[in-house]
């Protein structure tokens, strides 16, 4: 089970923003989208990720004037990512290591998806549900 698979079940655009939007904007597609965290681009690659926590550590610091900070001055820069070949089980164990709840996959520096802690803990529920329900089969026509 690899990132790979994740990525494969999914349609659609990847939602980001840029260094250069302000917060507003960029909490403006988080509402709107109904997600937690974006990718920050920089043309293909990722320059950070800004989360509903750096919104709230923003606030905190700056209060409402916070809004019209650029997202590159409250973003967490220091990305952690991962490629497709990554296993989900190791995905997860490196999130909950490093207390992160989203992860940019990158294929040759460019940014190929997005997945966070919920579509891993999903696949990996869905699995074994999928194990289990095979498992009962079996025992059932034996």
């Amino acid at each position: 089970m690899t990132i790979n698979s994740i990525l494969q079940g999914r349609s659609g655009e990847i939602y980001s923003c840029t260094a250069d939007m302000t917060v507003s904007q960029a909490v403006e597609i988080l509402a709107e989208k109904s997600i937690g965290a974006l990718p920050v681009l920089d043309g293909d690659s990722v320059a950070g990720i800004f989360s509903e926590r750096d919104v709230l550590h923003c606030l905190r610091k700056f209060g409402h004037a916070a809004m019209d900070h650029a997202v590159r001055d409250v973003m967490t820069a220091d990305v952690i990512s991962v490629e497709r070949t990554k296993s989900v089980m190791g995905a997860l164990s490196l999130m909950t290591r490093r207390r992160i709840r989203h992860l940019p996959v990158v294929e040759d520096g460019k940014l190929v998806g997005f997945v966070s802690i919920g579509d891993l803990v999903k696949y990996r529920i869905d699995k074994i549900e999928s194990e289990a329900a095979a498992m009962r089969d079996y025992i059932q026509s034996a």
